[in-house]
């Protein structure tokens, strides 16, 4: 029940987070110019640690918007907007950092994306090995 009431509260800051943005638009006039040139683009991201979100207890979560510029909870959005820029949006294509070496300890973790990335629904999960390896691969994305 207690996993159930957290993923809970991280979808209703999704909602919050997607659709606050929305909620001007949906109460415009038929034909009024649109209040923003930049599709929205505002995501809740979390981490826990566990084999998949199902299971995983949401241990940080927070609000990553990225247009027109960077902002949210999220500590460091100018650097996680532009990592998700490069990549097109494509959490999967985020690369491992060069140089990094991680032990084989196995304590998974769990990472999670909701929301909106310009425009287009995003729904994303990911489980590594361990706080290292999520660490190498997502760089500043999921640094909080």
């Amino acid at each position: 029940m207690r996993n159930t009431a957290r993923w809970a509260a991280a979808l209703g800051l999704t909602a919050a987070a997607v659709c606050g943005p929305l909620t001007g638009a949906a109460v415009a006039a038929p034909g009024a110019a649109p209040s923003s040139l930049y599709a929205p683009s505002a995501l809740v991201l979390t981490v826990g640690h566990g084999n998949d979100a199902a299971t995983a207890t949401p241990e940080r979560a927070v609000t990553l918007t990225c247009a027109p510029a960077a902002s949210g909870t999220h500590p460091d959005a100018a650097r996680a907007c532009a990592e998700l820029r490069g990549t097109g949006g494509d959490f999967s294509a985020l690369k491992p950092a060069e140089g990094v070496w991680c032990t084989e300890l196995y304590n998974p973790v769990v990472v999670t994306v909701q929301g909106v990335w310009q425009g287009q629904r995003v729904s994303y999960e990911r489980t590594f090995g361990n706080a290292c390896i999520k660490d190498s691969i997502t760089g500043g994305v999921f640094a909080f």
